[in-house]
């Protein structure tokens, strides 16, 4: 068991913290515009949704490096409709109102990502959200593959997030109720059938594998990035057990850590994937855009009252998780036990 300074005993103390930082934050949000609430994130996805037919033409080229461009376009703007988008749908960060959320969540999460927006939401914003960094249940394990060495996990497992999402979205729709299975299962259908007929008919690709195949670069262009910032941001981080879990500030503050601006990413995962996750997880029904805003705000805040705001750059994350790959990814980890008053 590891001690780890910085957390109060009292819980009203914490409940005080937390109340005052969210008070800071509403009063950015309330001196902001529905542009910066929504519109900017909304935009890029818009942006993103025009730029796939330029990008099925692209690959009707038989120029390379039209063909490479085309590719490229594809696999952003899949990323940036998979993960910023079904990621903020899933917090209902998209739009204020509750059936708008609940057709984006269907859209980019089943149709765009091929998986169940309800199972996505169970996983992410009750379990991950609600139990950040606690043992067996938001301790991100399902991230962990220990049967795989260091090497195959890190440049190799991610090629097959692409393969394995929809298996992963068949055997939790096997376990629904009947109606959100034919649902799930039509969505889902319709998402990938979709691409793969944009390929044979706007494309140009005459046969069915060379199609698929196309498919699989473009889903896994910024596969390996996906998984590294899913593991570098919680993991080898403060755990804590069930029956002793932290107060919430202490918990994202302890167990979150933010990345540096990195465009391509930013624009693909979003601002609270990458360099604001520590806001996003103490406000997850902020958009990107939002949370960017309040980032000052929030840093500024922790600091004040000396409490963690975990930062690293992805190269440091990623060479420290080669070099512990063991320690990290196959043994289970060490509990941390706060101890001290802040």
């Amino acid at each position: 068991m590891e001690p780890a300074r910085g957390a109060p005993q009292r819980s009203g103390g914490a409940e005080a913290l937390l109340g005052e930082l969210e008070a800071r934050v509403q009063d950015v949000v309330r001196a902001s515009s529905w542009w910066e609430r929504h519109g900017v994130d909304c935009a890029i996805l818009a942006l993103s949704l025009l730029a796939l037919p330029p990008g099925f033409l692209c690959l009707c080229s038989e120029n390379a490096l039209v063909f490479v461009l085309g590719i490229a376009v594809l696999g952003v703007c899949h990323y940036t409709l998979t993960v910023k988008g079904s990621h903020l749908a899933t917090h209902g960060a998209l739009t204020e109102s509750k059936r708008w959320s609940r057709i984006w969540a269907l859209f980019f999460v089943e149709v765009c990502t091929a998986f169940p927006a309800e199972y996505a939401k169970y996983g992410h914003v009750k379990m991950h959200h609600g139990h950040t960094n606690v043992l067996g249940l938001g301790d991100s394990s399902t991230w962990r593959l220990p049967f795989l060495n260091r090497y195959a996990y890190m440049f190799l497992a991610p090629l097959l997030i692409p393969v394995i999402t929809p298996l992963v979205a068949v055997e939790r729709l096997r376990k629904a109720e009947l109606g959100m299975a034919l649902r799930g299962l039509a969505l889902v259908s319709l998402g990938l059938y979709s691409h793969y007929w944009l390929l044979l008919n706007v494309s140009g690709f005459r046969s069915p594998c060379s199609a698929l195949a196309c498919m699989l670069v473009t889903r896994s262009l910024l596969a390996h990035p996906y998984l590294h910032v899913n593991i570098f941001q919680h993991i080898g981080l403060p755990m804590f057990s069930r029956d002793k879990k932290p107060q919430r500030i202490h918990m994202m503050s302890l167990g979150v850590l933010n990345l540096p601006r990195l465009p391509v990413l930013d624009w693909a995962f979003g601002h609270s994937i990458i360099s604001c996750h520590v806001e996003h997880h103490l406000f997850p029904r902020l958009s990107d855009n939002m949370c960017l805003k309040v980032k000052p705000v929030v840093s500024q805040f922790l600091h004040e009252k000396q409490l963690p705001y975990n930062e690293d750059t992805y190269l440091a994350r990623f060479w420290l998780f080669l070099s512990r790959y063991e320690e990290f990814m196959v043994q289970t980890p060490p509990i941390t036990e706060l101890v001290g008053l802040q």
